[in-house]
């Protein structure tokens, strides 16, 4: 992957900024300033994903996605930003398995155990689930890992087992 220059990278991360601070309008104002043949850039792919989780637009999200899969397919980012859109488009099944295998081909990477135990949960698996959380815990730690969980309504079913913990 080629590293994103300057004015481009300044476009990139003044749209993050502006994401991180609720304006996914002038966010996609500074992605649209950003030249042509950087627009499939990875990074920029990235950048244009939160733009539209931010708005929440998980039709386009999961576009973006796919589209970054395609232009990294070694990289786990699109593979999880696609289970994360089609979760929040209610296909949570096809979240899953579009996920599980990733969990193998990225073992250490907590947000893929993290998000498979929310799926796992929401789909009634409660013992996959309780695997992929602690999977999370074993890579993230249990604090941080604990607090995330019993402040998501996709655990709320399994939150008397993680207060336990």
């Amino acid at each position: 992957m080629t590293k994103l220059e300057p004015p481009d990278v300044h476009h990139l991360l003044a749209a993050i900024g502006w994401v991180e601070l609720g304006n996914p309008a002038e966010a996609r104002h500074e992605l649209n300033r950003i030249s042509e043949a950087h627009r499939s850039h990875p990074d920029v792919l990235e950048g244009e994903w939160r733009i539209h989780a931010a708005a929440k637009s998980w039709t386009a999200a999961l576009q973006v996605a796919r589209r970054q899969i395609q232009a990294a397919k070694s990289h786990p980012s699109g593979w999880i930003n696609q289970s994360y859109a089609l979760h929040e488009l209610k296909q949570t099944r096809e979240a899953f398995d579009q996920l599980l295998p990733l969990a193998r081909r990225f073992p250490k990477i907590s947000v893929i155990h993290y998000n498979l135990a929310c799926y796992a949960c929401q789909l009634g698996r409660l013992d996959a689930a309780k695997k992929s959380l602690a999977r999370a815990i074993k890579h993230r730690g249990k604090d941080e890992i604990k607090n995330l969980a019993l402040a998501d309504a996709d655990l709320k079913p399994m939150w008397r087992y993680i207060r336990c913990l």
